[in-house]
């Protein structure tokens, strides 16, 4: 089991400023993907984000006198929430983007906590399922079938897949919150926490990224695309992970997990105002469904937010 910790405290308004702040960057994301799939491929983008984003934290922390750990502990937990965290969900949301927008895939995406608390009932003794959550999840699950449709066996398609992969992606974000708790008994400051992980997953990937995408035969990108690889790395990589490492270490991993109410609202304005998207009535019945289900695994705003177990 991994340790225990203070699950769904009262955050103070600072907490709740750089929450909003982490939405605004993490919804940034989906935007600045949006313009750098169309010229780059998949795992070349994801490689120029958690590369550049490493060098950027590893300046930071030379200017704060901190250090990365060298023990063997350190970097396979840096690993492995790099594999999580990184790899895996920046990966499948960049390829899904390929195909759909940015807002549905900003609105898959807040499907995280629905994962984590199924997730967190099997692997943590202190985040068990309740009565409140359960109705959640099940509320939300159906609004991610209102989003993909009922017949999504019988239309395999390319939208469809790209759906699923956003699916996947939010499953991995769930692992890697679970897992992510296992930081604070490490003690690490979260510039130290945010640079190793990322400097993990570019190590991982870049030969990968080189086999496959062979990027020195690529058309030179445009300026545009390069300012959004900038933004993907500096602005909803580097500075984010620095705050969602802060937060997760003063309010908690439930507290957390409320950002996912509020990033696909900055993805769905960018996406609609600067990258000529739309979202169908299905996109917004599933969000509001999504939204209606994330609210009942918050449960503070229903008044029970300590229910019992129903384990």
């Amino acid at each position: 089991m991994l340790p225990k910790i203070q699950t769904n405290k009262v955050m103070s308004p600072l907490e709740w400023s750089l929450l909003l702040i982490l939405s605004l960057l993490w919804g940034g994301s989906f935007f600045f993907t949006g313009i750098a799939v169309r010229e780059l491929p998949t795992l070349t983008i994801v490689v120029c984000r958690v590369g550049l984003a490493a060098l950027i934290l590893y300046l930071i922390m030379r200017y704060k006198g901190l250090r990365l750990p060298s023990s063997y502990a350190a970097w396979s937990t840096f690993v492995a929430m790099g594999l999580l965290n990184n790899v895996i969900p920046f990966s499948f949301i960049v390829w899904g983007q390929s195909y759909i927008a940015s807002g549905v895939a900003s609105i898959l995406n807040a499907t995280t906590p629905l994962f984590t608390v199924i997730i967190a009932h099997f692997l943590t003794s202190d985040e068990k399922m309740t009565k409140g959550r359960l109705f959640g999840v099940l509320i939300g699950l159906l609004g991610v079938s209102i989003m993909i449709g009922g017949d999504v066996l019988q239309t395999m398609n390319a939208n469809t897949l790209a759906q699923l992969a956003i699916l996947g992606a939010a499953i991995s974000y769930a692992f890697a919150g679970v897992y992510g708790r296992i930081f604070k008994k490490m003690e690490l400051h979260p510039v130290t926490t945010a640079t190793g992980q990322v400097t993990a997953s570019t190590l991982m990937l870049a030969p990968v990224a080189l086999y496959i995408d062979r990027p020195w035969t690529l058309a030179a990108p445009g300026l545009q695309t390069l300012a959004a690889l900038f933004g993907l790395a500096a602005l909803s990589t580097a500075l984010a992970y620095i705050l969602y490492f802060k937060i997760l270490a003063s309010a908690g991993a439930t507290n957390l997990l409320l950002v996912t109410f509020l990033i696909p609202i900055s993805a769905i304005v960018l996406g609609i105002g600067f990258l000529d998207e739309s979202l169908l009535p299905q996109h917004v019945a599933g969000m509001a469904m999504i939204g209606v289900g994330l609210a009942a695994i918050d449960g503070r705003i229903w008044g029970f937010r300590n229910p019992k177990s129903i384990a």
